[in-house]
């Protein structure tokens, strides 16, 4: 390939907006290892495993509170006839249903998460996890929103800024607020994030945009029968990663969780890989249907280019890269991140096939493939977690991803051989 090609491929949206968003997520994950490395030597490893599983919690209400309307407005904001008003009434009714869950949460915090109920005892605490938890759902619309306008240099931007403002903060809140004062700074910084995008990037993206309160039902009803079935599919499809951690403070100890939380983060560096293309696959196939099956292989050839030697990386510096947290990290987190890298090959396969499938609105089969690997994950994690530790949510990780990525060949090969017959 010459220089030439080279740069008509990079200018062409597909690979543009999959460039954009994997340096946005290498970039935010990189900020992350940096951001938890200050962390693990200003705060214990329990206040890490506390602080990771209040996090999880925010993320997981967070995605309860976007409705699915991050994938509705990816599909239909493009061709949307009154965008402004789809964009506020998603962000509205999100608004509403983060603050009626985060306090469903905290009312039950006793039950499901009891290492973490200091939280509502504190009003300080108690109002900064309530800013966080209705923050994050706006921060995935503004995310989507950028993308299906096919701008994630924007997207790019305001979880760069988020990622930078966050690492002194823990630093400044640690003698005031301890284990609290790293879910403090996760607040304060993507309150500052999105006030800057919603009132400077998304009018530039959406002209003559202008945020205020608004629900049009009417436009809800167009895009729910979709977003419902997206919003099932995204809650099954980060239900381990979120879970996982309130499991692990319960059933084993803080600390384990601050290993397992270490190692996934830093596996996220590789899952950033499939993830930006399959997006950007997404955003291009909602334009260009008739395109997919093109783009699909073309995704597929990017994701191998790109993975094949980042797995390779991670998993010769693994050692070395959890040793800059501690020779604990290093000890006990070392094996469950080399599965957990092992594993991104499998995810990349199956992440264009999940491309391809909402595309098309096979949604139910979307939903049946991300509930069964979430039970899968779930359920074996906590019957072998006991005798393993989180290294058996590693195995129980590769084999759920490993199974679905014979499902997809196959499934691939029986349509290819029905269109040719």
């Amino acid at each position: 390939m010459n220089i030439t090609q080279l740069k008509r491929q990079i200018k062409d949206p597909l690979y543009r907006n999959s460039l954009f968003l994997m340096t946005n997520t290498v970039l935010t994950t990189g900020l992350g290892f940096f951001f938890w490395m200050i962390v693990a030597r200003y705060y214990t490893e329990y206040e890490v495993g506390v602080s990771a599983a209040i996090i999880s919690a925010v993320n997981f209400l967070a995605l309860i509170s976007i409705l699915g309307f991050d994938a509705a407005l990816v599909r239909f904001l493009p061709k949307a006839k009154e965008p402004a008003k789809m964009i506020n009434s998603c962000l509205t009714i999100s608004s509403i249903t983060a603050l009626a869950v985060s306090g469903i949460y905290l009312a039950g915090v006793d039950i499901w998460s009891p290492a973490t109920s200091f939280v509502r005892d504190n009003t300080m605490f108690l109002l900064a996890f309530v800013l966080f938890a209705v923050c994050w759902p706006i921060s995935g619309i503004m995310d989507a929103i950028f993308i299906a306008k096919r701008r994630a240099e924007f997207t790019l931007a305001k979880n760069a800024i988020f990622s930078l403002l966050k690492i002194p903060l823990p630093i400044l809140l640690a003698l005031f607020f301890h284990a609290f004062g790293i879910v403090g700074s996760w607040a304060l910084a993507i309150g500052i994030a999105l006030t800057i995008s919603l009132f400077l990037f998304l009018p530039r993206v959406q002209k003559s945009y202008k945020p205020m309160p608004k629900i049009d039902l009417g436009i809800i009803k167009d895009i729910w029968r979709y977003s419902a079935g997206n919003y099932l599919v995204s809650i099954f499809s980060a239900s381990p990663s979120l879970l996982l951690p309130l499991i692990i403070v319960s059933l084993v100890s803080p600390e384990q969780n601050a290993y397992f939380y270490i190692a996934w983060m830093m596996s996220g560096l590789l899952l950033a890989i499939p993830h930006a293309v399959s997006v950007s696959l997404f955003a291009e196939g909602s334009h260009f249907e008739g395109q997919l099956v093109a783009n699909a292989r073309r995704s597929f050839k990017f994701i191998v280019l790109l993975l094949v030697p980042a797995t390779i990386l991670l998993v010769l510096l693994g050692k070395w890269l959890l040793l800059l947290f501690g020779e604990n990290y290093s000890s006990n987190a070392l094996t469950l991140l080399w599965i957990l890298g092992a594993s991104s090959l499998f995810t990349g396969v199956n992440t264009i096939y999940y491309s391809v499938l909402r595309v098309r609105g096979r949604i139910k089969e979307l939903i049946a493939i991300r509930a069964l690997i979430a039970l899968a994950v779930l359920i074996t994690s906590i019957l072998i977690m006991p005798t393993l530790g989180i290294v058996g949510i590693g195995y129980a990780w590769i084999g759920a991803q490993g199974l679905t990525s014979i499902y997809v060949l196959l499934m691939v090969r029986a349509r290819y051989r029905a269109a040719r017959s």
